[in-house]
């Protein structure tokens, strides 16, 4: 056992919430430990949001490049484009060791003290470190601390009977592909199947998507799931709504799936399961502390606080929503705290995206949550069809709509689907958290052409006061 470090704050786990906790803890003069058994950055700067989307942009511009190979109404003329799959990996790869290699320096930046190794609770003030790769010999490094937080993260779940492992992989996998298998069956229709589906579509890959309930995107509204379907459907990708999955087959080649009381079977090179994240809260000794759960989940209090004083958590292992972006918020709120600030995390909404084409983006609550909260609320859409920015950039399938309360237009919620609409996230987040009322932002001068007017358009006309519908 190496000599003791004795810190004031120490972290496990070092993805958004954990580093962004110790960089705002090192901002204060907290003196900081974090704890990593693999890459900094965690789930989603590795192998999750920062991937996935450098893929998403790699699909796009091909198969942009393929409809100008053909007759495009913009008149641009194109060769039918090939593409190298390694070096669009490499260069993914490229950016996310940007990042990576951006939050050590931060980290250092701010004195924080990093321990790459495995970490093993002692008890809520000890924690042993295993310095060298999982599962081989080391001397252990014992770290006390007067607070503990605990940001290890999620995991993708699995399917019992389908295990990962040969053709049945995670998005993990999916993420840096050494070649693309010729089809590819996609286990769960929400939003990391679909977004790597329409990837591999793109790049020219067979796919389908298996989903048990009756449509895709089943957490989100209806209404901004149907220019999703439709756009799926118009790549080519197979849509198996109300289907279960009954395994593979004997030769590993395709997928067993049964609808009603029929059973079919898809050709797939590569089976991704898809079925959603856990939280990982087993293998580093967290059940020693006896914490309050809820299922895998570890149960806190609006200030991030466990069953246990000088123990927190934040992120994914405290359950849903699992969004990097609340994580990080989670980690800031912690950090302020031990440096004797007063703070609670209470935000009144956490937007949501989900990076398909086209994208749809969410804060606040729906007409359905309004109305199941007992709220009377109002609601109004504007079409990207009438907005003319969309229209110069070719995407106008979608809308915005806002949620008010009647009788004093506060505004509820925010959503939207449409080509860019993710960078609606930060101004409907915004106009939520502070508080405004529908003439705050239907009476701001939004710039023309954008696709923001649509966001001022849909609160003129939840108003009466349309102008350009």
């Amino acid at each position: 056992m190496s000599n003791p470090i004795n810190t004031t704050l120490l972290i496990i786990g070092g993805g958004p919430g954990g580093y962004v906790a110790a960089i705002r803890a090192g901002q204060l003069g907290i003196p900081t430990v974090l704890v990593e058994g693999d890459a900094l950055g965690g789930t989603c700067l590795n192998i999750g949001c920062i991937p996935s989307k450098a893929l998403i942009h790699v699909a796009e511009q091909f198969h942009a490049l393929q409809g100008y190979a053909g007759d495009s109404p913009l008149g641009i003329r194109a060769e039918a484009p090939g593409i190298d799959l390694a070096r669009s990996v490499a260069w993914k790869d490229g950016i996310v060791k940007k990042l990576t290699t951006g939050v050590g320096a931060l980290l250092k930046k701010h004195k924080v003290t990093v321990v790459q190794g495995w970490a093993r609770i002692v008890d809520g003030k000890t924690v042993d470190v295993d310095p060298v790769a999982k599962g081989k010999a080391g001397a252990p490094q014992r770290i006390r601390c007067e607070h503990l937080l605990l940001a290890t993260g999620s995991e993708p779940a699995a399917l019992p009977f389908m295990p990962f492992g040969g053709p049945v992989i995670s998005s993990t996998e999916a993420l840096s592909p050494k070649k693309l298998p010729k089809s590819l069956a996609i286990v769960g229709a929400g939003y990391i199947g679909l977004e790597l589906g329409t990837v591999y579509r793109k790049l020219g890959v067979k796919v389908d998507v298996i989903e048990a309930q009756d449509r895709i995107l089943p957490i989100y509204d209806a209404d901004l799931v149907k220019p999703v379907h439709a756009a799926l459907k118009a790549l080519g990708v197979g849509l198996h709504l109300q289907t279960q999955v009954l395994g593979l087959t004997e030769d590993g080649k395709g997928l067993r799936v049964q609808s009603g009381k029929t059973e079919d079977v898809l050709p797939a090179q590569q089976v991704l399961v898809a079925v959603g994240r856990k939280p990982r809260s087993r293998g580093f000794g967290l059940s020693s502390l006896m914490l309050d759960m809820d299922g895998l989940a570890v149960r806190v209090d609006d200030r991030c606080r466990t069953s246990m004083t000088g123990v927190w958590a934040i992120g994914d292992l405290t359950g849903e929503p699992m969004l990097a972006h609340r994580a990080m918020a989670q980690g800031e709120c912690v950090a302020e705290q031990i440096a004797g600030h007063t703070r609670r995390f209470v935000p009144a909404a956490i937007p949501a995206v989900c990076f398909t084409d086209p994208e749809v983006v969410t804060a606040g609550l729906s007409p359905r949550q309004a109305a199941e909260a007992g709220i009377d609320a109002i609601d109004a859409s504007f079409p990207l069809a009438a907005n003319g920015r969309s229209m110069t950039l070719e995407s106008t399938d979608g809308f915005v709509r806002v949620v008010a309360r009647r009788d004093n237009h506060l505004i509820l919620g925010w959503q939207a689907v449409g080509g860019g609409v993710s960078e609606f996230a930060a101004a409907f987040g915004q106009s939520i958290e502070m508080g405004a009322r529908l003439e705050d932002v239907g009476h701001t001068i939004h710039a023309h052409p954008t696709q923001g007017e649509a966001i001022q358009e849909a609160a003129l006309r939840a108003l009466g006061q349309a102008l350009h519908v």
